[in-house]
């Protein structure tokens, strides 16, 4: 068990959380005040989070699996 990737996943997993939670509310704000000039902006950054939410989270994951399982190599037929 490597503790190091251990750590960097779980503040990787984290930051998913957080963004999981950030990046719908902008959406649906956006969404709700169409006629806003911001509305454009807002959207396209509530869209970017959630990207980079789903992003987050398969990475978060494999540093987790890399850190409690260790990196398995394998050798080419």
């Amino acid at each position: 068990m490597n503790s190091q990737k251990l750590k960097k996943g779980l503040l990787k997993m984290g930051t998913f959380i957080i963004l999981c939670f950030i990046a719908p509310v902008l959406v649906f704000q956006a969404f709700k005040n169409q006629e806003h000039p911001f509305y454009w902006p807002i959207l396209a950054l509530g869209v970017g989070l959630c990207i980079t939410a789903i992003v987050y989270g398969f990475w978060a994951i494999k540093i987790l699996l890399d850190g409690l399982l260790g990196n398995k190599k394998t050798k080419p037929f």
